[in-house]
């Protein structure tokens, strides 16, 4: 089914332009509650965002619309994705939006949506969605039947709180020395006061945001701020969030990054030996082959599934799972959250740590990475991946690699970008075979 508006992360555009206009994101609301305005009671949607200095053009064009439903609104400002998850389901809402286009640029944005259990929308809930914004009328309610709006004063709190409980009670972070990185994001504030309030010694950074600076040259996707002040303040560790908090990626003492495969293959390893592991760890094609054989060693089963990490929730509700993730850094862990939460895998990273009495660097290295190489190649249009000479060259690198790699190509599903990916023993091979399908696209392209 084609789709108008959501990605494979609810909408997301350049602020200001289509999708991402006061106007198109007004009938998202609408038709989002006309969508869930189900039965007889009060109806409720909560509604959160990151920095971005759109989200100030945003958060209104929703409540207005939901309004015009006759939803009430809860406003809970700049909080992580995880926390709407959270709130949707304390609150008993029937919706949760959070406004973030999480690790891209500040004039991005986008809309991300979850259902009464906290969970982001299945795909036909998006396509009905879809048509209700497309359909002539919608059932707005009658004057008296409006919604109304508040803010909840004491939403970090509550959040603050929640990640806490889910860090291990007869542990405690005292003695340790944390950079904590919040990429000028939605997390700003809520992420150095759980660690502090956890015992650490806390050193935060990327805390002020101005609405422009929001994952600049900091955060989860740009690490080498972290690793500096890591190293210049003697630290234990340091903790990268996105702009929205999404994710997390660890760097060790030494001022190495330990990313979201090295993270899910730590928690995997302390729950498979404690029983708290339910079923096969869940991840995506692009997630590395040396976490694959790490897993088979420790005989923990692994379930792949196409990138994005609401097809990695789809797969662990489905199989029972309570582990999964991306290498970029989304680990979700559906024993305390509905989806991907940077600060909750932290803390499970670092109740191993403690436990373990060693430093971050032995640590954090669970398996020795396979030589991974990914390159993006951008594209004005068409469908460059059809053409007889880039299929050719894909076939070409699948055979060389051979049994002992793996070649992943995908269109991006934010943006108009071919990611191609190669993975081997081979260092050099995987070099070769990754330019030659980048070349082989951007002469198509």
């Amino acid at each position: 089914m084609t789709r108008q508006y959501f990605g494979t992360d609810g909408v997301r555009g350049t602020a200001n332009t289509d999708p991402i206009t006061s106007e198109v994101v007004l009938r998202l609301a609408m038709a989002a509650g006309q969508r869930f305005r189900r039965g007889n009671h009060r109806h409720l949607v909560v509604i959160g965002k990151d920095t971005r200095l759109s989200g100030y053009m945003l958060e209104p064009a929703l409540q207005s619309g939901f309004i015009s439903m006759g939803m009430d609104v809860v406003l809970v400002g700049p909080m992580p994705t995880p926390a709407i998850g959270m709130l949707t389901t304390s609150l008993r809402a029937d919706l949760g939006v959070m406004i973030s286009a999480s690790h891209n640029p500040y004039y991005d944005n986008g809309i991300k949506l979850f259902g009464p259990d906290g969970f982001k929308l299945s795909d036909a809930d998006e396509m009905e969605i879809e048509r209700l914004m497309n359909a002539d009328a919608l059932e707005l309610a009658s004057p008296q039947g409006l919604g109304r709006a508040r803010r909840l004063d004491d939403a970090q709190g509550r959040y603050i709180e929640a990640v806490k409980r889910t860090f291990p009670t007869d542990l405690r972070l005292d003695g340790l020395k944390i950079v904590v990185d919040c990429a000028n994001g939605a997390a700003y504030k809520v992420a150095p006061s759980v660690l502090f309030e956890l015992g650490a010694t806390v050193i935060p950074m990327a805390v002020q945001p101005d609405g422009t600076n929001i994952n600049k040259e900091c955060g989860a996707t740009d690490t080498r701020a972290l690793r500096e002040q890591v190293v210049a303040h003697g630290a234990d560790l340091g903790i990268a969030l996105d702009g929205d908090a999404d994710r997390v990626i660890v760097v060790d003492e030494q001022g190495q990054v330990v990313d979201g495969d090295q993270v899910m293959a730590v928690i995997a390893g302390s729950w498979a030996d404690t029983g708290a592991l339910r079923g096969n760890l869940v991840a995506t094609v692009m997630s590395n082959l040396g976490m694959e054989r790490y897993l088979a060693d420790r005989k923990i089963g692994l379930t792949r599934t196409a990138v994005g990490d609401r097809y990695v929730v789809e797969a662990m509700r489905r199989d029972g799972s309570n582990l999964g993730g991306e290498q970029s850094g989304h680990v979700i862990l559906t024993d305390y959250a509905t989806t991907g939460d940077g600060l909750v895998a932290a803390l499970q990273v670092l109740a191993v740590l403690v436990r373990a009495e060693q430093p971050m660097s032995a640590v954090g290295r669970a398996f020795e990475p396979v030589p991974q190489l990914l390159k993006n190649v951008r594209y004005d249009g068409g469908a460059p991946l059809t053409a007889s000479a880039v299929q050719e060259a894909i076939a070409e690198g699948e055979a060389r690699l051979g049994q002992s790699g793996r070649l992943v190509i995908r269109p991006s599903g934010t943006e108009p970008v071919i990611r191609v990916m190669a993975e081997g023993d081979d260092d050099a091979l995987v070099a070769a075979v990754v330019d030659d399908i980048v070349q082989a696209i951007s002469s198509t392209a």
